[in-house]
């Protein structure tokens, strides 16, 4: 990590680890679950220029699939975990596949399509529950030893849940691999001439930010122990913008600030109810219009400093 990085994450995780003694710990882990939500998208949308509106199908299957394991199959938390994220991969895989062919608004379209399809699957489909969702998820106990009905212990879990998936997204996209993205990113014909196969680097950057987004939704059934349709309802992919956006896009640690701005607003503000939406849309046409960049891409420019 550059310097500034290294400092940032030091107080990212010095945050982290004090956070639960200060705030109410479920609020927390709910923050850290849409933390790595968004930086698993923003690994798509940041740094190989790929805008997906679907986003939500990975991170609701894999809460729905982990929900399901845990309570009918009996898996302890953390194979329940990986195997929504497993499951959020294949259906990454088979999507991706068929949208990296278009490219802009026409893979906007097709991402959103696709999602829709999973949520009236996930409407009809017997394991789900349709509208009541699968409802008293058991925590259980990690690796068959840790009880996790506690808060403060399940936190420690979050936490380090999203710093792994965090540091895997770094690594991801400070290797070589994630320079070739960036290719991509910035311009993709000159990439194909250099002779990189584009569609294979942006279909392995979409299944890996699909599965890390099953594994955020994973950890969110098992933290509220309930998986709904609202997980992989259409406005989940538009949260995943807004928070991206609101944070810094092609940021390390813009979509987290950017989740933690929205979760604590939307905490804030739940007596308002559907008005939070529109506050949430104010909000983001005032981000667009005064610092395009976002919180943290806006820090970074002053700062001259990646972040």
């Amino acid at each position: 990590m550059a310097r500034s990085q290294r400092i940032a994450f030091l107080v990212m995780a010095a945050l982290i680890a004090t956070a639960p003694f200060l705030l109410y710990p479920v609020f927390l882990m709910k923050v850290l679950c849409f933390a790595l939500f968004a930086t698993a998208f923003n690994l798509l949308l940041g740094f190989v220029g790929l805008l997906s509106f679907g986003h939500a199908a990975y991170f609701g299957m894999g809460s729905y699939i982990s929900a399901h394991a845990a309570k009918v199959w009996g898996l302890t938390p953390e194979l329940a975990i990986l195997a929504g994220g497993v499951v959020a991969a294949g259906l990454g895989t088979a999507f991706g596949w068929l949208a990296i062919r278009r490219a802009g608004i026409y893979f906007a379209m097709i991402t959103l399509a696709l999602a829709q399809m999973v949520y009236f699957f996930c409407v009809q489909a017997p394991f789900t529950g349709g509208e009541d969702g699968i409802q008293a998820v058991p925590r259980g106990r990690l690796f068959g030893l840790i009880d996790l009905g506690n808060d403060f212990v399940l936190y420690w879990v979050v936490a380090a849940i999203f710093l792994a998936g965090f540091l895997f997204v770094w690594r991801v996209v400070h290797s070589p691999f994630g320079q070739v993205l960036k290719a991509i990113r910035d311009n993709e014909p000159r990439a194909v001439s250099l002779g990189y196969r584009v569609e294979t680097y942006k279909l392995i950057a979409f299944v890996l930010s699909a599965a890390l987004a099953g594994i955020a939704g994973g950890t969110k059934a098992i933290v509220f122990q309930i998986a709904t349709l609202t997980d992989v309802n259409w406005p989940m992919s538009g949260e995943a913008v807004l928070m991206t956006l609101l944070g810094g896009i092609g940021t390390m640690f813009g979509p987290s600030v950017g989740a933690l701005v929205i979760i604590t607003m939307q905490n804030e503000l739940a007596q308002i109810g559907a008005w939070v939406t529109v506050v949430q849309g104010a909000i983001f046409v005032a981000c667009v219009l005064a610092f395009r960049r976002g919180i943290i891409g806006e820090l970074q420019a002053k700062l001259r400093r990646p972040l």
